[in-house]
């Protein structure tokens, strides 16, 4: 599929990884407090998923919901203590995970240049029900996003094609109006199939070059039509 070519209006951005530091960063002094290595915390959660029919994606239990909070964190401890001789208890695992959590100020700073600017800004994540209100109050929404499209809410994850779908409706532009910005390139890769432009983030000031980039030319490009359009109002005289 071609991609997106047209004038960007929207700015979607992920969560983990993009507005928060590297989820590798985060998991390892996570997995430090819990007393359980990174390596086999992730290899109980591929088993939870694998046995929710999720597959590979560690996450998809949780942010789709196939599993409430609660019971997650039960078959993780199983999985942990069958599989690892490990036991421990994972109850709270939210306000565990989001304790002590950074944010990616420099991105923030950019998003919020952004929509100052008159641009579109929104978040697109998987997100899990029972974190909902720890990623609010790491990154309060209000100010800084037009819309929040959550996994969770919507019956539909990244990169589910329906779910871009929904998050351009909720924009009010057409798909190629808008770019994801997310740390995996799967999801910008689904976003690319939607007929969204898409920036794999690795760091804010890339990331902020590229979305600036991209809102730029479509900015120059739509003076160029209007322009033209001029012009030809005037019977094609300059």
């Amino acid at each position: 599929m071609a991609l997106a070519t047209g004038r960007v209006r929207a700015v979607w951005t992920d969560y983990g990884g993009v507005l928060t530091p590297p989820v590798a960063e985060t998991l390892e002094p996570f997995c430090a407090r819990l007393g359980v290595p990174s390596a086999t915390l992730l290899a109980a959660m591929r088993q939870v998923a694998h046995d929710c029919g999720a597959g590979d994606d560690v996450m998809a239990p949780l942010d789709t919901p196939l599993l409430t909070q609660e019971n997650w964190e039960r078959r993780m401890e199983e999985a942990l203590a069958t599989h690892s001789g490990i036991h421990v208890d994972l109850s709270g695992y939210p306000a565990r995970w989001f304790a002590d959590r950074a944010v990616n100020q420099p991105w923030l700073d950019t998003l919020h240049r952004l929509r100052r600017q008159g641009v579109f800004v929104g978040l697109l994540s998987n997100m899990p029900p029972a974190w909902d209100r720890h990623w609010r109050l790491a990154v309060p929404p209000e100010g800084l996003f037009d819309a929040v499209v959550l996994s969770y809410e919507s019956g539909c994850r990244k990169p589910e094609r329906e779910i871009f779908r929904m998050a351009a409706e909720r924009a009010g532009v057409p798909g190629e109006q808008c770019v994801l910005v997310d740390d995996l390139a799967v999801n910008c890769a689904g976003a690319e199939q939607a007929g969204w432009h898409a920036v794999h983030f690795t760091d804010a000031a890339d990331a902020t070059a590229r979305v600036e980039a991209l809102v730029t030319a479509g900015a120059a490009s739509a003076g160029t039509e209007g322009a033209d359009r001029a012009v030809l109002a005037r019977g094609g005289r300059a």
